[in-house]
């Protein structure tokens, strides 16, 4: 029995208009039964229920308004448009998809493809063509936007050309320091604006723009993956080069080395500040904005995601009057947002700080913040030459970068002054070697350093998108290896559940996951930690003694988060065991 047949069969339409509908659906509509049948008057529901009975498929009249801008992004809108398929929502761990021609083999097949890449399964509903197209509006947002700036540019390439020169060079010589207004008069322009607006919108740390031969992508890093939002033609890649060049007020002739700039903006009546970063690639140059959001505040040392023993340590360490702490990892890793938390912590009436930033990503109203200006001969060095006679009771160096910056941090923890900074190294035990490297004798470290801590960021599980499950045995006997030699009396107070939590997608969170946290690892230097520096400063004797104190490495207090639901499992990975 054929679809139009059953039609025939539930009354819907008569036995005589079999043939009108197929030649109008061959004539009209390219063959296709649906708009021939709406054409003659049949319901678009009557077409759905017919079909569903015809098919055995279950079908849905969708709420557009319920559907998540999240669950969009499972199935990009290229597919979405090509196969006339789409995701509507996410319930229990499955995506539910609905489809207007399901027996479109190339459709299922690329469906299976996308769930196999997602490991996520799916449920298929026949839906209408309205529901269909109202899915479809959802996905336009960022596209539709960036469509309509490159129609004006083809429309009048020559005119909107010269147009958009004349704009930023007015825009050069009227912009204020340090901040740009982004206007929206051009094509370029707009579609720079539409970057930089969704980024902040979708709550990415950084943007790439990138020329890779045959198109130009831009993509966000949320929570710390990269996410390709946008592709662009080739054709106007100079042009967005040089409008981000011109905010972060760099040089457009310059295209044979990397530069560094910034420029600042304003969302939602909060001011947003970027670092631009240009290199030299193949296809021209390549682009990446850090975006700070400096109205987010600094958050309490307790919400960092510090276990209880490492807060108490990292209290004690910050109430010690003069000293050296250092933060390690590598750049992303939440280090500012730390040293930022640590001045809040010691922020008193009583104490002056004074911090040395490049750039200051958060303002705060009782330190003093110095920002470097390398291309004056103003550095990390210099400043804390200067710095010494300002009367500080407390420096934040925001990085330790070379010999000479590393020995006057010294020096100024010698001469009775709390000193904060970051360095670049994979744990907290290799910030001793890399000091060394840079040149700080070691009896110069030992009596200077109190605490070095390491960390790196991982993705938050939402509350609403986990389940407890029973400990897979696998899982157990990792995290028993993992603690093996962790001396019995820290051993104790850490409780192996025979439960853990395990992300589940959800409409609200369809990646289990928003956010990221701190993962930690930290060792205080002791007198007997002292004797290890001065004698025998490498990696596995300050490991020995460190651990034989309880520190915990970051893989360990990842596994820890894990199981009381803090971060999935599948993030341990993204930890190596730095010990070996």
């Amino acid at each position: 029995m054929s679809f139009l047949e059953e039609l025939v069969k539930k009354g819907t339409i008569q036995e005589n208009q079999i043939a009108l509908i197929k030649n109008l659906a061959k004539e009209r509509f390219g063959g296709d039964l649906d708009a021939a049948l709406l054409e003659s008057g049949v319901s678009e529901e009557n077409i759905l229920v017919a079909k569903s009975e015809y098919l055995k498929l279950p079908w849905r009249k969708v709420n557009i308004k319920g559907i998540s801008f999240d669950v969009l992004k499972y199935i990009p809108e290229d597919s979405a448009l090509y196969y006339h398929f789409a995701p509507f929502a996410l319930e229990d761990g499955v995506l539910l998809v609905g489809i207007t021609d399901p027996e479109n083999i190339q459709a299922m097949d690329a469906l299976q493809f996308i769930s196999a890449k997602l490991s996520l399964p799916f449920k298929i509903f026949l839906i209408g063509e309205t529901d269909y197209k109202e899915i479809m509006n959802m996905y336009k947002g960022i596209s539709t936007q960036v469509e309509e700036a490159l129609e004006e540019i083809d429309q009048s390439k020559d005119t909107e050309t010269k147009k958009n020169r004349e704009n930023l060079n007015k825009e050069m010589g009227r912009a204020g320091p340090g901040e740009e207004k982004i206007v929206e008069d051009a094509p370029v322009i707009k579609i720079v604006a539409v970057i930089l607006k969704n980024a902040i919108e979708g709550g990415a740390s950084d943007i790439h723009i990138e020329h890779t031969g045959e198109k130009v992508k831009v993509r966000y890093r949320i929570d710390g993956v990269l996410h390709t939002s946008i592709v662009l033609p080739t054709s106007i890649y100079s042009g967005i080069v040089a409008r981000v060049k011109i905010l972060a007020k760099l040089r457009l002739d310059e295209k044979r080395k990397p530069q560094d700039g910034s420029f600042s903006t304003t969302s939602d009546n909060r001011k947003i500040d970027f670092r631009v970063s240009t290199m030299p690639s193949y296809y021209g140059e390549k682009v990446v904005l850090r975006i700070l959001d400096s109205e987010k505040g600094v958050k309490p040392l307790d919400q960092l995601g510090l276990s209880e023993r490492n807060l108490t340590t990292m209290r004690e360490a910050l109430k010690k009057p003069y000293g050296i702490i250092l933060i390690t990892g590598p750049t992303g890793s939440g280090k500012s947002t730390t040293l930022y938390s640590m001045m809040n912590e010691l922020d008193k009436e009583g104490s002056n700080i004074v911090s040395l930033e490049d750039p200051i990503e958060y303002h705060m109203p009782d330190i003093n913040q110095s920002q470097m200006m390398p291309e004056i001969g103003y550095t990390f060095a210099s400043g804390l030459r200067s710095i010494l006679r300002q009367d500080p009771d407390i420096i934040m160096v925001g990085e330790i970068r070379d010999k000479e910056t590393a020995q006057l941090a010294i020096q100024a923890a010698l001469t009775g002054h709390l000193v904060l900074s970051t360095l670049h190294t994979n744990n907290a035990i290799g910030a001793i070697p890399r000091l060394i490297d840079m040149g700080v004798d070691p009896y110069l470290i030992a009596p200077t350093l109190i605490l070095s801590v390491a960390q790196r960021l991982a993705r938050l599980t939402w509350p609403a998108s986990r389940k407890l499950v029973p400990m897979d045995e696998s899982i157990k006997m990792q995290i028993e290896e993992q603690l093996k030699d962790l001396p019995a009396e820290f051993k104790k107070d850490i409780k192996i559940k025979n439960e853990m939590y395990e992300t589940v997608p959800s409409s609200d969170c369809p990646s289990g996951t928003r956010g990221r946290i701190a993962v930690f690892e930290m060792f205080k230097v002791d007198k007997e930690m002292e004797g290890v520096i001065l004698k025998n400063p490498v990696d596995a004797e300050i490991y020995r003694v460190a651990r034989s104190k309880g520190m915990l490495m970051m893989r360990e207090d990842a596994m820890l988060k894990s199981i009381e639901g803090v971060i999935p499992f599948q993030e341990v990975y993204n930890f190596g065991n730095e010990s070996e």
